[in-house]
């Protein structure tokens, strides 16, 4: 990580003009990071609700008024078309594309929505000394899809997905304590122990990022995802949608002290 991306909007600088294109886990530190997800307006409506109704994997920390590239509440000098590393745009449920920039695929009727991300409280799990093991091996943290069902919203329901961070039991405990301060960016685990238990057949294959080891004397820590979205996509099949990529966000100005109950 450079100087150049030590901010918020350095780091989307950085981004839209093609200088990084990798996953944005540990840039920035300090400021808060989101997952996406880009819907016609018809959809938008059933959308927020089915977010207000998952608080969990889908905390709401910003929207953008339709056909706008902008989220103000996020960043001044922000353009959701250009401003993630990589993104995915998905069509009858089916995803068709991974484009580095949405400049093409832009329609007038697109509202965003900016969903908190867990990169935003790994920050205060390292500085309480809690090795993030995906960063350390330099891979995206691993995600899965569960049997959790989610709420369901108009035609938005599926499956939760949590990503996953191994840990011993005693930094478990502690990392419950220091994230569930921060309820705007998943708070707390939602699962810790047997993956079984929650529908994860093989902790080494995951379905989203990269599998990371899980060492004898560790447990698997699971929090709820903003990857949620895509296998909820996958479910209700919308027409036309936008998410990011798995591990690749958007990093906003806001900071994720903002977010921490103190």
């Amino acid at each position: 990580m450079t100087s150049a991306q030590d901010t918020g909007l350095a780091a989307r600088l950085a981004i839209r003009s093609g200088a990084h294109r990798g996953p944005t886990s540990g840039l920035a530190g300090g400021y808060v990071q989101g997952n996406l997800a880009i819907l016609p307006k018809a959809l938008a409506a059933d959308f927020m609700r089915f977010c207000q109704l998952n608080p969990k994997p889908c905390p709401l920390i910003g929207a953008s008024a339709a056909g706008s590239w902008r989220v103000p509440e996020l960043g001044a000098d922000l353009d959701i078309r250009t401003d993630i590393p990589r993104y995915r745009v998905w069509q009858n449920g089916e995803l068709i594309a991974e484009p580095t920039d949405l400049r093409d695929v832009w329609r007038d009727d697109l509202v965003s929505f900016v969903i908190g991300c867990s990169f935003s409280f790994e920050e205060a799990l390292m500085a309480d000394g809690i090795e993030m093991r995906h960063i350390a091996l330099n891979k995206t943290v691993p995600m899965y899809r569960t049997s959790v069902a989610t709420a369901a919203a108009g035609p938005f329901h599926g499956p939760m997905v949590v990503s996953m961070r191994p840990m011993s039991p005693s930094h478990a405990i502690r990392a419950v304590q220091i994230t569930t301060r921060f309820p705007a960016v998943h708070g707390a685990p939602v699962h810790l122990g047997r993956p079984d238990l929650i529908g994860i057949k093989d902790i080494m294959k995951p379905d989203y990022g990269d599998a990371v080891p899980v060492r004898d004397d560790e447990i698997p820590v699971f929090w709820a995802c903003g990857v949620t979205p895509q296998s909820v996509i996958a479910t209700a099949k919308p027409d036309f949608c936008i998410t990011h990529y798995p591990g690749t966000m958007l990093v906003t100005d806001r900071k994720n002290t903002e977010f921490a109950i103190m």
